[in-house]
Parts: C-alpha cells; structure tokens; sequence
C-alpha cells in the first residue's frame, strides 16, 4: 500500500541526513544453520519439508528469498516458528521499519501475478496481507484454504474477476469483493492493462 505525508516548511530547513538502509534479513544462513544443528542433509530437509534441493540449496546461500508458504514449511520441518526463524535478527524498536528490498515477494511468470508480502512473518497462517499485481491474461489460482478462511479483495486499479465456489463476479478499482477461501477459488485480470489490488487473507 502507498502513503502519503504532509510536507511542513521550516524557516531554515537544514540538510537532510542520509537514511541509513538496513541490509536484508539472511534467511538462508538461518537456515541452514539450523539444518546442521539437528545433523540433517539438504536432501532430508527437502523431502521433510516439501521443497526441492535446488530451492532449497538456493535460499541457504541466500540466492532466493523463500516465499511466505515455502518458509513455514521449513520451519515446520526444523520444528521452529516463523518467529523464532527471525528472532535473533531482531533488534527491540519502539517502530520497525521495513525498506522495499525485506518485503518478500512472490512471482508468478508464467501465470502473470506478482505477490508482495506486506504481513508480518509472525502472522502467517493467521492473518495476511498482500499487494497483488496481476498483467492482462494473469491469475492466482488457489486450492480451498482451511476451513472458515475468508479473503478480502479491493482493487486498487484496473479491473479483476473474482471466481469462487462457481460463482464469479467482477471488480473494478475501488471495489471490495468479500468472500469465502475455503473453496477452490481464483483471481483473474481479464482487462488489457496491469490491474493490482490489496489481498487481505483471514484463516479460519
């Protein structure tokens, strides 16, 4: 999401300080240290997890940043939370802030989505928020999440369809689709131009 700020004018605005840019969390360190830590191989880590050697081997040298799903599988499989995953990295601000390159972001090429993750990590599986950029002809198809999950969808610009359990509707920027997630259901941009959108995800 974009904010904007009111610019105030001081009588004698003195040179602004250079924004100090924080250096991106090193998951993959994390992470293999704690798969040497329980002796376990990259080939028991993947087949525990789910995740292919070659992601994984990419994301423990910090080649790749793991998506949001793809991380708590393989703190499920080392048996630590998200949390706990990123613990040690933090230091006890009264306000954290988080520069574009620690957003995790998902891409879909060959579906024409991209996934931003705006929600915190330790809320994953809970509540979720993301920006969603879909190119003409894009969608994210999604099988039905657990039981009660609801999704929340407001275009942002550009036009979407929104399919659920069969039925299907569509949006265009400054609509809210409220609906249920626990179905198959399906984002579609069936426009000519980039459509984006806020994706709020409550589990059941």
């Amino acid at each position: 999401m974009a904010s904007s700020a009111t610019r105030r004018t001081a009588p004698s605005p003195a040179p602004a300080a250079p924004t100090a840019v924080s250096a991106p969390p090193r998951v993959g360190e994390q992470i293999q240290r704690l798969r040497m830590e329980r002796k376990l191989t990259l080939d028991d880590l993947s087949r525990a997890a789910g995740v292919s050697k070659s992601m994984l081997s990419e994301i423990e040298r910090d080649k790749a940043n793991p998506t949001i799903a793809v991380a708590w599988r393989l703190t499920n499989a080392l048996g630590v939370s998200l949390d706990q995953l990123f613990a040690s990295q933090r230091t006890h601000e009264t306000i954290a802030v988080s520069g574009p390159h620690e957003i995790p972001t998902l891409d879909g090429h060959e579906a024409k989505y991209q996934l931003r993750v705006w929600g915190p990590i330790e809320l994953a599986g809970k509540f979720e928020w993301y920006e969603l950029t879909l190119q003409p002809g894009g969608a994210l198809v999604s099988n039905a999440h657990e039981p009660g999950t609801r999704e929340h969808l407001t275009v942002l610009h550009g036009s979407m369809e929104i399919e659920a359990d069969g039925e299907a509707k569509r949006l265009k920027a400054a609509d809210t689709a409220r609906y249920q997630a626990d179905v198959p259901h399906a984002i579609r941009n069936a426009g000519k131009t980039e459509a984006k959108a806020l994706l709020v995800v409550i589990h059941g």
